[in-house]
């Protein structure tokens, strides 16, 4: 039986991936764009909207969902604070993924992600 599945493994564990990708989320948000390859990249940008449309909310309970995944609570009251009013109106498409080539040593491919203003 074929099954589906949703993301990529980026060739490590499941819980260095969620550390990876907690990791990033939080450097994105807190200086709303960071330098990484695009497979690291194309996999943050599902994650962290995910975050933001979660703190759309703005409840206890969305509070209490996104400490318990981005740790730096400097971050947390800027998603809050800043990041939901800015987004307030918009559906989705929080994030933007732009390529800048490759890399020198490795010869990978590498983008930038932003948070859209």
């Amino acid at each position: 039986m074929i099954k589906t599945y949703n993301g990529s493994k980026l060739g490590v564990t499941s819980s260095h991936r969620k550390a990876l990708l907690r990791n990033l989320a939080t450097g994105l948000f807190l200086y709303e764009q960071i330098k990484t390859t695009l497979p690291k990249a194309k996999e943050l940008v599902g994650y962290s909207e995910k975050l933001v449309t979660r703190a759309k909310k703005a409840d206890l309970s969305a509070i209490r969902a996104i400490s318990g995944e981005i740790s730096n609570k400097s971050v947390v009251k800027k998603i809050f604070d800043i990041l939901v009013p800015r987004y307030k109106e918009r559906k989705g498409g929080y994030t933007q993924i732009v390529r800048i080539g490759t890399r020198r040593g490795d010869n990978a491919e590498v983008a930038i992600v932003k948070l859209i203003v």
